[in-house]
């Protein structure tokens, strides 16, 4: 009786182990704006910008790699919740530095980044989420709210 018990609890938690690990998608690939999103992101204000990127995920960390006007920028996010510093290109177009934590809900993610610009800080909140090859990202600041869907190329 004592094994069946010890049994039965192991494979619950191997099952809720399972379920959580399972809610965590990988993003990973190269991505490309779907043109019919494009119109909702102001300027170059799509997360991952209007040309392709370039997102790499491990366990730790997701990476982004993107071109944006004509300058390459690589943008490294820890998974876990703690702070995660990058350098952004501002309204300016001058470099501004950024402190981002990003962490899971269920199977999206939500990524806080706090910028300094002009004297003042700047927030904004992105939650991705991925289905088969389409990768949408919702970005909230100041503005309003921003829903850019991607296609993996």
């Amino acid at each position: 009786m004592q094994l069946a018990r010890v049994g039965a609890t192991a494979a619950a938690i191997l099952a809720v182990a399972t379920v959580a690990w399972a809610q965590k998608p990988d993003f990973s690939g190269s991505w490309t704006l779907d043109p019919a999103s494009a119109a909702t992101a102001p300027g170059d204000g799509a997360a991952l910008g209007n040309g392709p990127a370039t997102v790499k995920q491990t366990a730790d960390a997701l990476t982004i790699e993107r071109t944006i006007a004509g300058a390459h920028a690589t943008l490294t996010y820890k998974l876990d919740g703690s702070d995660s510093r990058n350098i952004l290109i501002g309204s300016d177009g001058q470099p501004a530095d950024s402190l981002a934590t990003a962490k899971w809900d269920g199977a999206k993610l939500r990524i806080v980044t706090k910028q300094e610009l002009d004297g003042r800080v700047v927030e904004s909140t992105q939650i991705w989420t991925v289905a088969d090859s389409t990768l949408t990202v919702e970005t909230t600041n100041a503005r309003g709210t921003q829903k850019q869907v991607y296609k993996k190329s």
